[in-house]
């Protein structure tokens, strides 16, 4: 089972409306059942990366920790969106 945690400042906001996109993304493709979701704020997980396959953000993540982050700002605004799904499928090994 591959983890995918989606984070924003609170852990509550748009990590909510990112994790529910992807959520749909994933079993569109048929692979939700081979991915465990979750999503918290971005002060308590960041510690905690190198815990997770795939690491989403809505929010500024430190500079020593970008190359392991994928920016889910795109999601919301929807302005390449589907890069970031492929990024996701290519990061969970998944395609």
């Amino acid at each position: 089972m591959k983890t995918l945690m989606v984070v924003c400042g609170s852990g509550v906001a748009t990590s909510t409306v990112v994790e529910g996109k992807i959520r749909d993304f994933l079993e569109s493709k048929g692979v939700l059942d081979k991915v465990k979701l979750l999503k918290g704020n971005i002060a308590e997980q960041i510690n905690n990366i190198d815990d997770y396959d795939v690491f989403v953000s809505t929010t500024v993540v430190p500079d020593d920790v970008k190359d392991k982050v994928i920016s889910g700002l795109p999601l919301l605004t929807g302005m390449g969106a589907d890069k970031v799904y492929d990024e996701i499928l290519q990061k969970l090994d998944l395609n």
